[in-house]
């Protein structure tokens, strides 16, 4: 069969069962579609439901619903955004918190995630809030992250079956290579945070890594590892994160905004980092099992 429709939750709290896939299989097969025998990659966490037809819009309570083709599942390279995706934190509103801006911040944060503002003006006029910080507030405000669970493990496996795997942010380097080394990813890109050595200067080194700079980094690690971009999975959360996700051949919208929500098909909201594997077809008995930090 051409399709099919993965059914997948949150790990912490197995409740995917038999009367989720009756429920399923009944959708698909009110919208046309011949519907196979379904194929569990993780005993109440992830099944795959093969059919040929139409899917429709199938919409249960808790478990995120996906549907992608059986051929070419496996991707050979992972890019993905890092703040509120790959991270739970903004690392931008943990450092305002340092100057009591957080909700000030995080609300600039919010519009320019969600697309209402451009995100270069966004960075800048944050960015410029944050003059005169001391610098060594940058570490106090990496002990804060909080890694999104499945993170190592989605890394791992990618790495385990010879996937090439890339961080690329607009947020800053100071903490996407901290990131990169703690789960192993190959590569990290993303803005510079511009500083004199004590204080941070306010300003945001150019060029700027934006939406553009995303989907040109896409293209560019497809073109040196001369595969399709159709072999690439991307996933994010936000407005800058839209044209990458729409080009790579699995753009998947994590936890996100709604304005990607609208315009994504691969929606993960329930799940973990790890559904990005049982999107892959992944079972959880390949999985290279890696605690996050």
């Amino acid at each position: 069969m051409k399709n099919v429709l993965v059914l997948v939750c949150n790990p912490g709290a197995p409740r995917l069962d038999e009367a989720h896939l009756r429920q399923a299989t009944a959708r698909l097969r009110g919208n046309g579609a011949a519907v196979g025998a379904p194929d569990w990659l993780a005993p109440g966490i992830a099944c795959d439901l093969p059919f040929e037809g139409t899917a429709g819009d199938i919409s249960l309570p808790e478990i995120d619903a996906v549907v992608v083709p059986a051929v070419g599942r496996r991707k050979k390279l992972l890019v993905a955004d890092m703040e509120s995706t790959i991270i739970e934190n903004e690392m931008l509103d943990e450092l305002a918190a340092f100057l009591g801006l957080r909700d000030k911040i995080a609300a600039i944060t919010s519009r320019a995630m969600n697309g209402e503002i451009d995100f270069a003006g966004a960075l800048k006029e944050r960015v410029g809030l944050l003059q005169s910080l001391p610098v060594a507030r940058l570490d106090e405000a990496a002990r804060r992250i909080r890694y999104t669970p499945g993170g190592a493990t989605l890394v791992a496996t990618m790495h385990k079956y010879q996937g090439f795997c890339a961080l690329v942010s607009g947020g800053f380097t100071f903490f996407t290579s901290r990131v990169r080394e703690a789960l192993g990813f190959d590569l990290d890109a993303a803005n510079v945070l511009g500083h004199d050595g004590h204080k941070l200067t306010g300003e945001v080194a150019p060029p700027i890594l934006g939406k553009e700079a995303k989907l040109a980094m896409l293209d560019r690690l497809c073109a040196e590892r001369q595969i399709a971009v159709g072999e690439a999975v991307a996933v994010g959360d936000g407005a800058n994160d839209l044209p990458m996700l729409q080009a790579a051949g699995l753009g998947v919208a994590f936890r996100a905004k709604p304005v990607v929500a609208a315009q994504v098909s691969a929606r993960i909201a329930h799940g973990d980092l790890t559904s990005l594997l049982y999107l892959q077809g992944y079972r959880r008995s390949d999985f290279a099992e890696r605690p996050n930090p």
